[in-house]
């Protein structure tokens, strides 16, 4: 038997009652309890099933917007902390693409003592060795450009050393190219190939007997013949280098004409590289100014004017106003004062060395 005080009976009963004449839908409960041992005293409450209801929706909406809250928190933090620690991997990377992209010279700040930290300190160390590794490359490449460059030099000036009248012409070709190439629009790399293969335009000479090279008068039509072969004897001997494949254009199409009665190909305008136009023109213009023991050198203008008269038949008309625009500009000069002052030092050098034997 329940004790005084407990509870009997209860129940949650739905029911439908009327108020004039209207149905509600109405939720009631009752429970009992034991007040003597005699006695119960019953408890019986109605409420309407919205107004019930509508608590317990509040409820969930609550719970709702709650949990919709910590959610919303959660991910917050979460992209945070995400963040926070992802930008360490994020510098890394940046900086790496810098260095791929050709900066050598970027470095990773980082103040993170952990692991990744440890990484960035340990890219900077690979990012300085590599720094260190391009700055001795582009030391060696520098010395070994300076020897080339210096070996092409002596090269041409072998060739012109066979013959005092001719000294210089070489060096003399080569800047009134450069000049020439710069009115043409040639960019930096370019106008070093052109200068580079006019320095080696005659090489070919090497290999042409020295009474040939030397003689005090008009050549023979055997010995020009002999003399026409300079440009294949040159590129058989360069063309052996694979360094100077960029050169041999130059040096073997200078003497081609754009009305295809040049040598050693006989090829029409577009044919001939721009390079070997540029030489042809600048290899005439110096031997027309300078004095040769059968015939003296013209002046500046009367060696333009002539090379005019060739315009579509030897030489390219862009490439003869290039050469006209370098002398009225005073880039290019008469050659004749640079080589009478060659042949000056060349006879004193003979004299001494007669000295010397006698």
């Amino acid at each position: 038997m329940a004790g005084i005080g407990a509870q009997v009976q209860s129940a949650l009963v739905p029911f439908t009652a009327e108020y004039e004449k209207i149905s509600h839908e109405m939720i009631g409960a009752y429970s009992t309890a034991r007040i003597t041992a005699d006695r119960s005293l019953g408890v019986i409450t109605m409420q309407d099933e919205k107004t019930a209801l509508a608590s317990v929706g509040d409820m969930r909406l609550q719970t709702w917007l709650i949990s919709l809250a910590f959610a919303i928190f959660a991910l917050i933090a979460g992209l945070v902390l995400a963040r926070f620690l992802t930008a360490p991997l994020l510098t890394l990377a940046t900086a790496a693409k810098s260095i791929a992209a050709g900066d050598y010279s970027t470095r990773v700040k980082s103040r993170d003592i952990t692991e990744i930290g440890t990484l960035g300190d340990t890219f900077n160390l690979m990012s300085e060795k590599i720094e260190d590794q391009i700055a001795n490359l582009a030391k060696a490449a520098a010395e070994n450009r300076e020897l080339f460059v210096g070996t092409v030099k002596a090269l041409s000036a072998a060739i012109d050393g066979k013959d005092k009248y001719t000294r210089g012409h070489s060096e003399r070709v080569a800047r009134i190219s450069v000049a020439m190439g710069k009115r043409l629009g040639m960019g930096e790399q370019e106008l070093d190939t052109l200068r580079m293969s006019a320095l080696l335009h005659d090489i070919g000479k090497i290999a042409i007997d020295d009474s040939i090279l030397k003689k005090p008068a008009a050549l023979t039509n055997e010995e020009y013949e002999i003399m026409k072969t300079h440009p294949q004897r040159g590129y058989k001997i360069m063309s052996q280098i694979p360094a100077m494949k960029d050169f041999l254009p130059g040096m073997y199409m200078h003497h081609e004409m754009v009305n295809g009665m040049g040598y050693p190909q006989g090829l029409y305008g577009d044919q001939i590289p721009l390079q070997a136009k540029i030489i042809s023109v600048a290899d005439t213009f110096d031997a027309m100014t300078i004095d040769r023991p059968y015939s003296k050198g013209m002046d500046l203008s009367s060696a333009l004017a002539s090379i005019k008269t060739f315009i579509d038949t030897r030489y390219d008309g862009a490439v003869v106003e290039a050469l006209v625009d370098a002398c009225s500009a005073g880039e290019v000069a008469n050659g004749i004062v640079r080589q009478m002052a060659a042949i000056r030092e060349a006879e004193k050098e003979e004299a001494a060395q007669a000295k010397l034997v006698a």
